[in-house]
């Protein structure tokens, strides 16, 4: 070992081999613990009972004399109503939908314009009954014309026709329910021919037959049993035609005609009621007072026709052609209906209503004998609605199909 300078201290002294002592491991597995070695004894059963063997019975049992009493078949499930089956061929989809409201709401078809002209004669008549009434006003006798003459707006006033609607043609509000069905299906209606439905007013007739009516200016009514009975694609085919007839005209002209002829026929009536009680009083004076009164009326009717230039006798032809108007009317709102989707559904109710018809002949035919009643030609030019025949035929051309372009 080398020695260090002197002054400084010895080098420690390091060990010349370190013998690594390695780690000692176990050399023994650890054992797994002991459980007890005592076997399970299995519960012994008593030694002094046997078991017993389960009793059946020596005879078979017997049949009742009376089967049991079987449980009701379920009742068959009720079949809904027409106007609430989604399934019916006639059922349509009312759900809300965007709607595009025309610009033009309303127009006057040449229906309308030819049925104020036919009323002419009677508002001429109806003038000279209210001028001759005016006369007992004295100086305040053109303001009662002017009255009278202004009176014809009320038509298109909405407590005037609530009230004409319930006093003359025997309309109501709907209920809630009623409402709940007839909202959408008029909703439907007003969206595909672009109208505004909220300006107008819809009523319910409590009757039994199928009908509708278009009254005043924003009136459309129908009947509890179209309400109830039939499919909503067949109610919105009979409010649609009903639409027609506000959108052309027919039904704001026609009351407005009907409005200026009240005076004329009600001075009608009373002279055709004099004239009766004249007769009948100059019976009881044999031929003379007969001839006297037959000249009395001849004279006056003379008279008036020659003052009023033949007038009068024109009248007498204005209720046929109000009639051929009426008609050609009936058609324009079929036509309406049908340019709006509902030719199938408005075909159906016209031959329900021809189906009604017939049921309704055959009545009468029973009632009478079994001889036939026939309508009469003058009746027919008084009618005011065409025959089914006609009506179906005009839609013949939105019943076919289209031909691909």
């Amino acid at each position: 070992m080398t020695q260090p300078p002197p002054g400084y201290p010895e080098y420690p002294e390091y060990p010349q081999q370190s013998a690594q002592i390695p780690p000692q491991y176990p050399q023994q597995q650890p054992q797994q613990p002991t459980y007890p070695q005592t076997p399970y004894t299995y519960p012994q059963a008593p030694q002094g009972s046997a078991p017993i063997p389960p009793q059946y019975p020596q005879t078979p049992p017997q049949a009742p004399l009376t089967p049991p009493a079987q449980a009701p078949a379920p009742a068959p499930a009720a079949k809904p109503a027409p106007s609430e089956d989604p399934n019916h061929p006639n059922h349509i989809n009312t759900d809300a939908r965007r709607v595009h409201i025309a610009s033009q709401q309303r127009h006057t078809d040449a229906t309308a314009v030819g049925n104020l002209l036919l009323y002419l004669p009677n508002f001429l008549c109806s003038l000279a009954v209210v001028g001759l009434f005016s006369a007992f006003f004295g100086k305040l006798a053109f303001v009662v014309i002017l009255l009278w003459l202004a009176s014809g707006a009320l038509v298109f006033h909405r407590p005037t026709e609530s009230a004409l609607a319930r006093r003359l043609l025997h309309l109501r509000y709907p209920t809630p329910q009623e409402r709940a069905k007839i909202e959408p299906v008029w909703r439907e209606v007003t969206a595909r021919a672009g109208v505004e439905g909220r300006n107008y007013e819809l009523w319910v007739e409590d009757s039994n037959g199928l009908n509708a009516v278009a009254a005043a200016g924003h009136i459309v009514g129908v009947t509890r049993f179209a309400l109830n009975e039939l499919p909503n694609g067949e109610l919105a085919a009979v409010m649609a035609h009903e639409l027609g007839h506000h959108v052309g005209g027919h039904a704001w002209s026609g009351l407005l005609g009907y409005w200026y002829a009240l005076p004329g026929r009600m001075a009608w009536r009373v002279l055709k009621a004099v004239s009766v009680v004249a007769f009948h009083v100059s019976r009881a004076f044999g031929c003379f007072g007969v001839a006297f009164v037959v000249m009395i009326v001849g004279g006056l009717a003379f008279a008036t026709i020659s003052t009023l230039y033949g007038l009068p006798l024109l009248i007498l032809g204005v209720p046929y052609a109000l009639a051929a108007v009426g008609r050609r009317a009936e058609l324009r709102a079929d036509e309406h209906a049908a340019a709006l989707g509902f030719a199938p559904m408005l075909a159906s109710v016209l031959d329900k209503l021809h189906q009604g018809e017939q049921h309704e002949q055959a009545a009468q035919t029973a009632r009478n004998g079994g001889v036939p009643v026939e309508e009469s030609a003058l009746s027919k030019l008084l009618s005011s609605h065409p025959d089914y025949h006609t009506r179906l035929h005009h839609l013949q051309q939105y019943l076919q199909p289209q031909r691909p372009y």
